[in-house]
């Protein structure tokens, strides 16, 4: 048997550390969430008096309950534009072995590297000249496009590692590529589907600058728009902001426990290959 030693102590005093370091964020969170709105102690602090009166008015005070509507719309409207669009594209590169499927995987992989801002003015003035700004669709269209490359990166590689057996039995039996996908590919593809899911929910959910660009001037606020309405020039509500990131947090929260086994699973699998 291995003896305690120095080291063994010297490693846990770090991982202890390591913990203290990721969880004060947690700490600091909710610390600042229940404080009174007069508290001016500092963050690390523990309050004295807490209160949860911070929770309901970021709730009706920044229309939270309308903002979490107007980002659950867009989350799920891309969503299924993401995954029909990722999923078909990415079996057929993933069994076509043409010149122009390799040239589209690479094209692709290309939007993987080239970030947004880069034409941040010419989708602005797309956006303006379509009538699109102060609108959800608009929001659609750009997450939509920013994240196919992503998804369709996903796919493809998990797509090649499924065996192709089934594809050809049904193959055999008469069915067309298009019914093969839907009735053999797709169910198999959960996994994955779910990585997307999740990783795209989050993307979606937590951005700030697309929707302050995009939603500005409108009635229309994604959460994170929403608020941001707390912060001023000479001074932040702090426990208001601190308590509508609770609530903001608990959709994805929830989502990503039901989705959390396919997480790892689809996201190996997209690593392959």
């Amino acid at each position: 048997m291995n003896r305690y030693r120095w080291r063994t102590s010297l490693l846990e005093v770090v991982m202890v550390l390591a913990g203290l370091v990721f969880v004060s964020p947690i700490y600091i969170l909710f610390n600042v969430a229940v404080k009174p709105r007069d508290d001016q102690t500092g963050p690390l602090r523990p309050t004295v008096h807490p209160t949860f009166s911070n929770f309901g008015d970021a709730l009706t005070g920044a229309h939270l309950v309308n903002a979490v509507v107007n980002t659950a719309t867009v989350v799920v409207v891309s969503l299924i534009v993401l995954i029909g669009a990722a999923s078909l594209a990415g079996y057929a590169i993933a069994r076509l072995t043409s010149t122009w499927s390799k040239a589209a995987y690479l094209a692709f992989l290309l939007g993987l590297l080239l970030p947004f801002q880069l034409a941040t003015v010419p989708l602005y003035q797309a956006m303006r000249a379509a009538g699109l700004l102060g609108s959800v669709w608009g929001l659609v269209i750009f997450y939509s496009a920013q994240l196919m490359p992503f998804s369709v990166f996903l796919y493809v590689n998990f797509i090649r590692a499924l065996p192709t057996g089934f594809e050809e039995a049904a193959q055999i039996d008469g069915a067309g590529p298009v019914s093969t996908f839907f009735r053999i590919v797709f169910p198999m593809m959960r996994a994955v589907t779910g990585t997307v899911v999740i990783l795209n929910t989050i993307n979606i959910w937590n951005d700030f600058f697309t929707p302050r660009l995009y939603l500005s001037g409108g009635d229309l606020q994604t959460i994170t728009v929403s608020l941001y309405s707390y912060v001023g020039q000479y001074g932040s509500d702090w426990p208001l902001i601190f308590g509508g990131l609770i609530l903001a947090s608990i959709p994805i929260l929830v989502l990503f426990l039901i989705l959390q086994r396919y997480v790892i699973k689809g996201f190996a699998g997209g690593l392959k290959g």
